[in-house]
């Protein structure tokens, strides 16, 4: 081998330790939306503080949109989409890393919120499977399979796929 790859690949390994950054303790904004059996629409804003080895504390606030057929004209309209059945919730998550790999970690996903329908409270239990690619400058892209347990709710059961973004805060 040169002389001259060897100074190349120096010089590499040193920008690359420079501008890389560890990935523990790290904060996190992330927006994920999704489908959720049957016909509904969740949207979560979240926060996410990273521990060691990829384990989370994740505190969300989630909407969720129901949509229904139309009485009158059979089909989803505006109407029917927008004021069928809503609800919102505020809760906090653990998320223990199960899968480690060079770019991507899998996560365990428990939780539980309390919110409301806008006629009476709910609480729910989140269970559910997080997988995360991370991209350069720290961004994250995320697919989450999410099964959740709504007490008092219309919908019993919501299970679904959540898809999303993470913004490193620091």
């Amino acid at each position: 081998m040169s002389m001259r790859r060897i100074v190349l690949a120096l010089v590499a390994i040193v920008a690359f330790a420079i501008t890389g950054k560890a990935q523990s303790n790290s904060d996190r904004l992330s927006l994920g939306v999704g489908c959720l059996y049957q016909n509904g629409l969740d949207f979560t804003l979240s926060y996410e503080h990273e521990g060691k080895y990829h384990h989370a504390w994740e505190f969300f606030a989630n909407g969720y949109i129901k949509w229904a057929e139309c009485a009158s004209c059979k089909h989803i309209c505006p109407e029917s989409f927008w004021k069928n059945y809503r609800s919102y919730g505020f809760g906090v998550a653990y998320k223990p890393c199960v899968v480690r790999g060079r770019n991507h970690y899998g996560n365990v996903r428990i939780g539980a919120s309390a919110g409301s329908d806008t006629r009476r409270f709910l609480g729910g239990i989140h269970l559910g499977y997080e997988h995360n690619y991370v991209l350069r400058g720290g961004w994250q892209l995320f697919c989450q399979v999410k099964t959740d347990l709504m007490i008092k709710g219309e919908d019993l059961f919501r299970t679904g796929i959540v898809l999303g973004v993470k913004l490193p805060l620091n």
